[in-house]
């Protein structure tokens, strides 16, 4: 087979789950010249599985570079120190996965495969308007990147990193020619480091990642009612007052940009105001709207800053100008957000300014607010970004507005000119697998948002909001709307999340949104979305990133010495959706809030890859291929077994206790599916399976639809069964 035209999607025969992941002698080192190997179509279509975020345009031939010997980089064009670390982590991370020491930089004379660089310089590197397209041959004279610029090269690298793989007898990469660039200019993530603080060696790993996924924006929350995590030298009781003793230094904050950009990585800071002010208002009281409490916890969430007060925006020109000159981009995130009318409305002295001023309501207060705001950027040389209630707002029309409350508000904000950075369908803390948000597409005004049905069930519990979050039938996008999305990202509030669950939940998920942002609309295709995430988080953790022994250490915690019936159990489950894990949120406005945040729907992930190979393998297996049946029933009864030893560790451990009941309910299901391996599928054992499996979708139906509380029945340790899907293929009740 020749000239394998892959363009939009991934062979349906790629499987991901056949590649050795460890991958000895992946990395390319050594002595030796290049040889030629033919590879099988099965070879193909591994190198195509492989690619994440899948290229524009991707032609694979049979055959493939053998290189024993390393490649020697020829440049071309432009060379710059900044491009010569980037081939540095090339190296060094392509010998981490082969296991081996990093190979020396290019050594003269020695017989090494040939790299040649061609690479164009780009004025607009670190901007919306980089030129971030690459063009990939392999072949067997070796391998030519030819890169519109300096951001074209690190994309380029990142996709030969996942095309090289191991070889009979040295690593190879497969023949390929690849015409590439993103959808999107702006595929970002946030991190809110305000509700738990991040320590910059975690947000290096995530930047890290970033690069190896083609993702170019970090936006980072930093500040909120919990705490305000810069330095400032202009108001130094941000830091010893607002901080609670974690913050960024300016010198860690420079470092931190420096580092990104090496990356081809803009970071994007967000300072929130008028609402989500707390921590800054408890530095400086004189500028809020009702006088802060330390340890109120309703005030956390809501406390705004006064907008009657020249002082409020003295005080933000110059901390936002102070700030600006720390984070160079020219966009600059002022958040808001969800401000609370009754903090404005409740003070006689805001009252009084509203009816003088003709302001009939609080969101037309916050829309003086925001205009103001946005002159103050403008002024400081920045380019305002703000979450989408700023529409209310009369700004100009460069303002760019982050849609998350729905899809429609993409429209909205498109329809009156604004640039659009979408993040509604991409919540990661909302705990939904990869599917959920894979299928999400930032041109789709339909996209996310409520049902009318649920969001009137919703009213008792969110009010007027919900009008915000149900769906527009009637939303349209003409093409020059869809010209103004400049893409997308993936916020990730950090409520219930600490610095040593970011990883896990972050990774691998961002992956599967990052192709989202960067291929072709067509690439949607779910089970081999799932078959290539697989690899994707093994290459991430591999070189650098600690989701897995994050994991494997809060495990450890809770069972030491004992850790892995822990594990089993959390490796096929995922913790309840929709906030359903948030239990401090709703538990009273008064005292610290505190969350044991080591628990089992802690440990899982959002998605379980074990449960989903088990989904595959049954799915195949009723389809007819009854050779995947050995592994089956050995996953079943690992599963079953697990419950055995789970309850042996749990003993007299309140956390693991509490878990009891979900290890009980795997044991039953994996006994379901191997009962119909067995072919015992009777009527009592069928009216059984049925409620089993009925009360694992209630649990995911309450979740899904947002609906469980604390004073909800919630699934056991707030864990959802994965392998549900699976074993009700494997007992035919689909």
């Amino acid at each position: 087979m020749t000239g394998n035209d892959v363009r939009t999607h991934c062979p349906k025969q790629a499987t991901m789950r056949g590649r050795n992941h460890a991958r000895p002698g992946r990395a390319l080192w050594g002595a030796g010249v290049a040889l030629v190997a033919l590879l099988s179509v099965a070879g193909v279509a591994r190198a195509a599985s492989a690619l994440m975020p899948y290229p524009a345009s991707a032609r694979f031939d049979v055959g493939s570079l053998s290189i024993p010997g390393g490649v020697s980089v020829v440049w071309e064009g432009t060379r710059t120190p900044m491009l010569e670390r980037a081939v540095g982590r090339f190296r060094a991370r392509l010998a981490a996965l082969g296991g081996i020491p990093a190979p020396a930089a290019d050594a003269p004379g020695a017989a090494t495969t040939p790299l040649h660089i061609h690479v164009g310089a780009d004025p607009a590197y670190l901007s919306v308007t980089a030129r971030e397209g690459y063009r990939l041959t392999v072949d067997a004279h070796g391998i030519d990147l030819a890169a519109d610029g300096p951001a074209g090269v690190l994309h380029g690298l990142a996709t030969l990193l996942q095309l090289a793989q191991a070889g009979p007898q040295s690593p190879a990469i497969a023949y390929v020619r690849i015409d590439d660039a993103p959808r999107f200019a702006w595929r970002g993530v946030m991190i809110d480091v305000a509700r738990h603080f991040m320590t910059i060696e975690t947000l290096k790993r995530q930047i890290d990642a970033m690069e190896m996924v083609k993702l170019d924006v970090l936006h980072l929350h930093l500040s909120d009612g919990q705490g305000f995590r810069v330095e400032s030298r202009v108001f130094p009781r941000l830091a010893t007052v607002a901080s609670h003793g974690q913050f960024y230094t300016q010198g860690q904050i420079r470092d931190l940009v420096a580092y990104a950009a090496d990356r081809g990585i803009r970071i994007v800071p967000e300072f929130d105001t008028p609402g989500h002010a707390f921590a800054l208002l408890l530095a400086y009281p004189d500028l809020a709207s009702q006088t802060p409490v330390p340890g109120d916890r309703h005030q956390v969430n809501v406390a705004a800053i006064n907008p009657t007060l020249e002082d409020s925006y003295r005080f933000l020109r110059r901390l936002y100008g102070e700030m600006g000159h720390l984070f160079p981009d020219r966009y600059f995130h002022a958040g808001g957000d969800e401000v609370s009318p009754t903090q404005w409305t409740k003070n006689a002295e805001i009252a009084a300014f509203m009816r003088q001023h003709g302001f009939a309501t609080p969101q037309q207060l916050q829309a003086a607010f925001t205009a103001r705001i946005q002159k103050i950027l403008q002024d400081q040389g920045k380019i305002m970004m703000g979450w989408d209630e700023i529409t209310e707002a009369s700004i100009p029309d460069n303002v760019v507005i982050e849609a998350w409350r729905g899809s429609k508000f993409i429209a909205s904000a498109t329809r009156a000119g604004h640039p659009v950075v979408v993040s509604a369908g991409y919540y990661l803390d909302l705990l939904q697998p990869a599917s959920e948000h894979y299928l999400v597409d930032p041109l789709d005004p339909h996209a996310n948002g409520l049902t009318p049905d649920l969001a009137e069930k919703l009213r008792p519990k969110l009010g007027a909001m919900v009008d915000a979050l149900k769906l527009d039938p009637s939303a349209t996008m003409s093409p020059a709307q869809d010209r103004l999305v400049m893409g997308g990202e993936a916020p990730l509030w950090a409520e219930v999340v600490t610095d040593e669950m970011l990883d896990a939940r972050l990774w691998p998920r961002s992956a599967a949104i990052a192709e989202r942002f960067w291929s072709p609309a067509s690439v949607r295709d779910v089970p081999d979305m799932y078959r290539r995430l697989a690899v994707v988080q093994d290459e991430l953790c591999v070189t650098g990133l600690q989701a897995q022994a994050n994991r494997y250490r809060m495990a450890a915690r809770l069972s030491p010495g004992d850790a892995g019936p822990v594990l089993t159990l959390a490796d096929a489950t995922s913790p309840i959706r929709h906030y359903g894990h948030n239990h401090s949120a709703a538990h009273g406005q008064k005292g610290p809030i505190v969350q044991q945040m080591n628990t089992l729907g802690d440990i899982a992930a959002p998605d379980s890859a074990g449960a989903e190979r088990f989904s595959d393998l049954a799915r195949r297996y009723v389809a007819g291929d009854h050779s995947v049946r050995p592994v089956l029933e050995a996953m079943l009864t690992r599963w079953r077994d697990n419950d055995a030893a789970f309850q042996a560790a749990s003993a007299g451990h309140p956390i693991l206790e509490d878990a009891r009941p979900a290890s009980q309910e795997l044991k039953a299901l994996a006994q379901v599916g191997l009962d119909a391996l067995a072919g015992r599928k009777g009527k009592d054992w069928r009216a059984a399976t049925g409620a089993l499996l009925a009360r694992q979708d209630q649990a995911v139906a309450a979740s899904a639809n947002m609906v469980v509380s604390h004073t909800v029945a919630q699934p056991p340790a707030d864990l959802l069964q994965d392998i549900t899907p699976g074993v009700r293929t494997l007992a035919g009740l689909d």
